[in-house]
């Protein structure tokens, strides 16, 4: 089975999992908006890096982390915010892939990184897969780091298979 896990958010990244090995990850595909320059989605490029990495022979879950609004966030930020994660939603939807929602606290507490340091999930991840170290390098890695561990948790936790 396939599984691309999802962090959402124009800071986010995807990650594509068969089993238990990592095939690629990717930051979030976003561009430019308007004379601010603000950044957006680019849905186009993430319709093409899920169709590129996806067989259509094999079975597909996608998983979403599953976010809400955060206290002291601005409104304009968390109406970006919500944008992005509905369209992520609607392309899954608009390619037929069935899309599984997990809170971050449920996964976090799985791989018993409740209460610890955002880089911890980079240090976890890192154990787990020591070739991707190079690609995982920098703080800002953190959120690809997150995505291969939301798949990683759907691995383990709803396919019932033994770690």
């Amino acid at each position: 089975m396939r599984i691309v896990g999802i962090d959402p958010g124009l800071s986010g990244a995807i990650a594509i999992l068969e089993d238990k090995k990592v095939l690629a990850i990717f930051d979030m595909p976003v561009m430019a908006e308007g004379k601010k320059n603000k950044r957006q989605l680019n849905s186009a490029q993430l319709v093409n890096i899920i169709k590129e990495n996806i067989k259509t022979e094999s079975e597909i879950a996608v998983i979403v982390e599953q976010v809400n609004a955060m206290p002291g966030q601005g409104v304009t930020s968390m109406f970006n915010f919500g944008q992005t994660f509905g369209a992520i939603k609607g392309i899954c939807a608009a390619l037929n892939l069935p899309i599984f929602f997990v809170r971050p606290a449920k996964w976090k507490k799985h791989f018993e990184l409740l209460n610890s340091s955002k880089d911890t999930s980079r240090t976890k991840v890192i154990e787990m897969y020591p070739s991707l170290s190079s690609q995982l390098s920098k703080k800002k890695d953190v959120n690809k780091t997150d995505a291969i561990l939301i798949a990683r948790f759907y691995y383990e936790t709803s396919l019932k298979v033994e770690n």
